[in-house]
């Protein structure tokens, strides 16, 4: 049988259509990278950008008028009660009057009924410490019994560290005013003979506490007046942690809720608990321009004190601030989720095709979401889906490396 060339351009073009025909209707597999519906832990945080500051400092102050000698301390130097901070040289004896004796005995009443307050603070701050341990007695006790929740649990916790700190922090307070009297007490003693002739010695000021100079406000010889803010002093052990975050996520946050530290310079986060959620907001200028209500959240670090041994003041660090914590969620990676009629929608893998899927969804984090229906556990959800998949398009899943 003979053919023309006429017949054969037809049949070749035949074959062709049918070989188009054919790829249209099995078109190729899109490549995805999809990820498994698991079941496990779900954390939801609030991140913010925060810094260390030493819980108790303390500015020495000059308690008499004069010349101050030049001080020899550097920021950084250990003290202790015995180390000699500064010394003020004595004023011209005219300007000394019966007020100025006035004024140094009301100085020294002041300082006297300070330290009353003080102790009775100590008093008040221990009683409050014996109460919270006994109710966080309770509640872990009923916390292992499943008798109480583990947010009681952690208010428990939150309120006896609370408690703890109060402590330390009324003991400080008697430690300085006993200080502050006795500087009163040799600011009054540097009047000698009687009301009519008074005389000035020279004054030596001495620490207060132990721990290491900060500051140093006043480094030169320079005359100063009572109340001169002079030094700044405190224990760089003894940090906590300033977060300000928004106001509508601290609403969210719980006393005695956990957090971690990261980027501060180590080589694994550290841990710590909140200790006040602050009672006012401040409005502070974001880097694109806008106003916003921020809140400061004050943490304590749940680590021993080596481990932030090589933190200081005011060194900066970012917190993970949790709010919310389910045991045992439905979990999807965030990158599998989006918006479709109003409704969030993931794209399933199902026998080698994509299927649209409306899921509701419930707490979310930086990662993982959690899925409250619409999904089994084990089935596949492909990840960052682009514009090409459609539902029923044939997909082939590439292994993940």
């Amino acid at each position: 049988m003979r053919f023309s060339l006429k017949t054969l351009l037809w049949g070749t073009l035949a074959i062709a259509l049918g070989i188009v025909v054919i790829l249209s209707l099995n078109p190729k597999p899109i490549s995805v990278q999809a990820a498994l519906v698991k079941v496990g832990p779900l954390r939801e945080t609030v991140q913010e950008d925060g810094k260390t500051r030493i819980r108790e400092k303390y500015t020495v102050s000059a308690p008499v008028s004069g010349r101050l000698s030049r001080i020899e301390l550097n920021p950084g130097d250990h003290l202790t009660e015995k180390t000699l901070l500064a010394v003020i040289l004595p004023s011209e004896p005219a300007i000394l009057d019966q007020r100025a004796l006035a004024e140094a005995n009301a100085q020294v009443q002041g300082a006297e009924a300070a330290l009353l307050r003080a102790d009775s603070r100590v008093e008040q701050a221990r009683i409050n410490a014996e109460l919270s341990e006994a109710k966080f007695s309770r509640a872990k006790k009923l916390a292992e019994n499943r008798a109480a929740s583990r947010e009681e649990y952690d208010i428990a916790k939150a309120e006896r560290l609370l408690a703890n700190q109060e402590i330390e922090t009324a003991e400080f307070e008697v430690e300085i005013a006993k200080f502050e009297l006795k500087m009163a007490k040799a600011a009054l003693d540097q009047f000698s003979g009687d009301a009519d002739d008074v005389a000035l010695k020279p004054f030596e000021i001495f620490s207060p506490v132990s721990g290491r100079v900060l500051r140093v406000l006043q480094e030169s010889s320079t005359v100063v007046s009572v109340g001169t803010p002079l030094i700044e002093l405190g224990d760089p052990s003894n940090l906590e942690i300033e977060i300000d975050v928004l106001s509508t996520d601290a609403v969210r946050i719980q006393i005695g809720a956990e957090l971690t530290i990261e980027h501060w310079g180590g080589s694994t986060p550290l841990r710590g608990n909140v200790r006040v959620v602050e009672p006012g907001a401040f409005t502070k200028i974001s880097s694109l321009g806008v106003e916003e209500q921020r809140v400061n959240i004050i943490a304590d670090f749940n680590e021993p004190p080596e481990r932030i041994a090589a933190l200081g003041d005011g060194y900066r660090v970012e917190a993970r601030i949790t709010v919310n914590e389910i045991e045992k969620a439905v979990l999807v990676p965030n990158s599998s989720l989006f918006r479709h009629d109003r409704k969030w929608h993931v794209l399933e893998v199902v026998d080698g095709t994509a299927k649209l899927t409306p899921v509701k969804i419930g707490l979310q984090n930086e990662e993982e979401t959690q899925i409250l229906n619409g999904l089994d556990v084990g089935a596949r959800v492909i990840e960052y889906p682009s514009d090409q998949l459609k539902p029923g398009t044939r997909v082939r899943v590439e292994p993940q490396s």
